[in-house]
């Protein structure tokens, strides 16, 4: 039986801790296995035994029989190509700094490897104080958003979930009508039902489904405050160009607001 492994991406520096900490989390509660992968860069020269031996020793208690991986290369090519090999079922990362858009989620390895695994990353960037017990999804209604939120549940199946859809009216400044507002919410209702159709009854019940007119972003952080939740899930693909907005120009407005942890699931083939 596949044991639930959880790989960590780490470069042993104190803005690791985070992560770190809730990877340990999260494979004693999976009853799981712990993989620390450490990427060298094609410059160094270093032997590697005695980089295990000094990365060991720095090691917390919860992590003492993590099995620990040091490699030469790219650092975003590597590690993704260690859970393809693996088949890890969830990579954890943190963040890169935590000033502009640019450092804290493009053009980083973070970036590289959602684009590139296979596999749900976790990015962390809260010290783990709690497990993930309630949780925002959000969807542009497309069958890669149901995957995320599939994804999700699966990986948190105690988790409460809301599942957030944004809308908004176009030209809305120029729209007097209130009988015009109605049709357009109504036909994203429409919308929002046909895709709350195909989820299994049984994830529906822990669905609290949200209909809300808005900007993405603005509508995603309104409801992250008010449920409480801990977790951000985001797919990184659909009809109307969520890949965009997550990894994209919407994610400027987006990810620097968001002080939660976010689940990236990539895109559908």
């Amino acid at each position: 039986m596949h044991a639930f492994e959880v790989l960590l991406a780490s470069d042993f520096t104190a803005r690791s801790d985070r992560a770190l900490g809730r990877a340990i989390q999260l494979a004693e509660e999976k009853q799981g296995k712990l993989v620390i992968a450490h990427v060298l860069e094609k410059s160094t020269e270093a032997d590697e035994e005695d980089i295990l031996r000094r990365l060991r020793v720095d090691l917390p208690e919860g992590a003492a029989d993590a099995e620990l991986i040091v490699r030469s290369g790219s650092v975003p090519k590597t590690l993704a190509a260690i859970a393809a090999e693996r088949g890890s079922d969830l990579i954890v990362t943190g963040v890169a700094r935590y000033n502009s858009i640019g450092d804290y989620f493009l053009g980083t390895a973070v970036d590289h490897i959602i684009r590139n695994a296979e596999r749900p990353v976790l990015i962390v960037r809260r010290r783990p104080v709690a497990p993930y017990r309630r949780l925002v999804v959000a969807t542009d209604l497309s069958d890669c958003s149901h995957a995320a939120l599939l994804a999700a549940a699966t990986l948190f199946p105690d988790a409460d979930i809301t599942l957030v859809h944004a809308f908004h009216v176009p030209y809305e400044s120029w729209i007097k009508s209130a009988d015009v507002k109605a049709d357009i919410r109504a036909e994203a209702q429409e919308e929002l039902d046909a895709f709350l159709a195909g989820i299994d009854p049984a994830l529906l019940a822990r669905v609290d489904a949200q209909l809300i007119e808005g900007e993405t972003g603005s509508v995603i952080l309104q409801e992250l405050d008010q449920t409480g939740s801990n977790l951000l899930v985001l797919g990184t693909h659909g009809r109307s160009g969520f890949a965009h907005a997550t990894i994209g120009s919407q994610a400027e407005g987006i990810l620097p607001a968001v002080n939660v942890d976010v689940l990236m699931v990539r895109e559908c083939k």
